[in-house]
């Protein structure tokens, strides 16, 4: 019988545009994950969609309207809700560990969640009720992204699940998906490969 561990794992996974949500796969995928381990206390998200320094932290003292940071799809990505409590906790905590390893934490509690953190947490956890928090990328160095995780790396025992969202990129006209499949992909693309 396989046990469900009590110590959330540490996800990374991609969000991708908002009709990713439509991709019957994607969805059954992630909703299946997020059954392999128990529901978490918490969940702290970081999206690549916000990049701010020094760390700041998304609203923990009153609801606010998602962060509709795309443009260009259909009316109904933006009516999408995603009501999850709200972590003031989770933020405090946050806040502890982050400023023993001499990071600055702010708030920013007119920020909702962007959709690299709703879209998948819709799929993951449909009820929405487990409280979220996201908090920003303070920079792109992984040297210092790795040194934040190793602050963070307290929460999971506390029940925590950490969630970095992602994606390879983001630049779609760049990337130029509705080329065909017989258009040549970009060389920054390709190089990667």
């Amino acid at each position: 019988m396989n046990q469900l561990s009590d110590t959330p794992p540490v996800l990374f996974l991609s969000h991708g545009a908002p009709p990713l949500a439509d991709d019957q796969r994607w969805t059954r995928e992630l909703a299946s994950w997020s059954g392999t381990f128990k529901k978490p206390k918490d969940i702290l998200m970081i999206s690549a969609h916000w990049e701010n320094a020094p760390v700041t932290l998304s609203a923990t003292q009153q609801k606010n309207e998602l962060v509709y940071d795309f443009w260009g799809f259909d009316q109904k990505y933006y009516d999408v809700r995603y009501d999850a409590p709200m972590a003031p906790g989770l933020a405090n905590e946050v806040e502890r560990l982050t400023s023993a390893y001499g990071h600055h934490v702010e708030r920013d509690e007119t920020r909702g969640l962007d959709h690299g953190a709703y879209v998948p947490l819709k799929e993951m956890f449909p009820d929405a009720d487990v409280p979220v928090v996201q908090m920003s990328m303070p920079t792109l160095d992984p040297a210092g992204l790795f040194d934040l995780g190793k602050s963070l790396a307290p929460l999971r025992e506390r029940g925590t699940l950490i969630v970095g969202s992602g994606f390879t990129t983001h630049n779609l006209r760049w990337f130029n998906p509705a080329g065909g499949p017989d258009s040549a992909p970009p060389s920054a693309s390709s190089e990667f490969d």
